[in-house]
């Protein structure tokens, strides 16, 4: 079999080796044997870039983001491993926030076909993979890495990296990773590697104990960010949780002996999406009215977002919802001012809650106005429709945004 076109590779990929962002549960291989096969068969091994690798529920990809950016405004070669991607594939592949060319995706892929394999990698596993070729073919000499999900059996963990991170601990994809914040956290713990520093993000009570005592045991110096004190640029307008990955990139970099100073750290947050492609992270589309982008899917990530959402001026709040089927949306829901009005919309993966789910949400929520079936008639409608002062937040699942005609973002 041969792959000519960018095209028919990227479909090679989803329906060779079916992701977790396309299919969910059915595509999740955890375990790290067949990783070192693909990456033994590849004959690829880090060179000599420095590893940052990032684990968390919430905050991962802002916290690779932020890292990253910094250390372009530094003048290093940064490789940059984040998922999933929104609207191109290539997205979880950068360098200096430039994606990796379509040219190199095709030939990649053509090599992993021609190795006839005795076993079938993931489709992650082969994106990993990917992206530590491309890193290596071009001397990165700073990779951050992001874990696909948990860490502990995640494909990223067979890196030996030079620090970890751990951002924060949610309950989230708990079919996986256990039903309370101490087992999630001991899965998350697993990115840990002996004699190594380790950068907690946020101090939680159920979850301080666990890192405490791995860090111990694999002999691992062990940091808290948010109990570190650390100097921001003056009149910083982030919100809460954002200055928090922030704290946490910084305490990195300073642990690593990465001088940062304001004027550094201003040009990462104003050069951020040049240099890692950060998107849909309250990611603003126009004012008049105000329309945000946000990709928070979780109970947790919600709570951040409203409460972000909240320092804002407007007279209404309008909000377009999205969600996977594996989430719990009446909770989701919960977290919603009681004064917005909620828009419910399917996207086009076979993931998402479908038009029959949702309006026996709508039926037992007056707060739902309508239903959709399609992301940007909805969007365009309300354009039209709302108050110059009022707010549209779009929100949600990567998918939904993924849906958005790109057209509208470019404007």
């Amino acid at each position: 079999m041969s792959v000519q076109t960018y095209t028919e590779t990227v479909a090679w990929l989803f329906e060779q080796f079916p992701s977790y962002q396309n299919t969910g549960a059915g595509a999740y291989k955890p375990g790290l044997t067949q990783t070192t096969q693909l990456l033994t068969a590849l004959n690829i091994e880090n060179q000599s870039a420095k590893i940052i690798h990032v684990a968390g529920t919430n905050g991962k990809g802002s916290t690779c983001s932020y890292i990253s950016s910094i250390l372009t405004e530094k003048n290093e070669k940064v490789g940059l491993f984040t998922s999933p991607h929104i609207f191109d594939f290539r997205e979880r592949i950068r360098i200096n926030g430039i994606l990796i060319d379509e040219a190199s995706v095709v030939n990649f892929c053509q090599r992993v076909i021609d190795l006839k394999l005795d076993f079938e990698p993931s489709f992650f596993e082969v994106t990993f993979a990917m992206a530590m070729d491309h890193f290596n073919r071009n001397d990165c000499t700073y990779l951050v890495i992001e874990t696909g999900m948990g860490g502990r059996l995640d494909a990223t963990n067979v890196l030996e990296t030079d620090i970890s991170i751990i951002t924060n601990i949610g309950l989230d994809h708990t079919q996986f990773l256990g039903d309370t914040l101490e087992a999630i956290a001991v899965e998350k713990a697993g990115i840990i590697k002996v004699e190594k520093t380790v950068v907690i993000g946020q101090t939680q009570e159920e979850t301080e104990v666990v890192f405490m005592e791995i860090a111990a045991k694999n002999q691992s110096d062990i940091h808290f960010a948010d109990q570190m004190e650390t100097k921001f640029p003056s009149v910083l307008l982030l919100p809460k949780f954002q200055l928090s990955n922030l704290q946490t990139a910084l305490v990195t970099l300073d642990i690593l002996g990465i001088s940062v100073d304001e004027e550094t750290v201003r040009a990462s947050l104003l050069h951020l999406l040049v240099n890692t492609g950060f998107f849909g992270r309250l990611t603003r589309l126009q004012e008049a009215p105000h329309i945000l982008l946000d990709v928070s899917h979780n109970t947790d990530g919600i709570k951040a977002t409203m409460e972000a959402i909240m320092n804002f001026s407007f007279e209404k709040l309008h909000i377009i919802y999205g969600a996977s089927q594996d989430k719990d949306v009446n909770e989701i829901l919960s977290l919603i001012p009681k004064q917005a009005l909620i828009y419910l919309s399917e996207f086009q993966n076979n993931r998402s809650l479908k038009l029959a789910q949702l309006t026996e949400i709508k039926a037992k929520d007056s707060r739902v106005q309508s239903v959709s079936s399609d992301v940007n008639k909805l969007l365009t409608s309300l354009q039209s429709s709302v108050s110059t002062k009022d707010l549209i937040l779009v929100t949600g699942s990567f998918f939904l945004l993924s849906d958005l005609d790109q057209t509208i973002i470019n404007r």
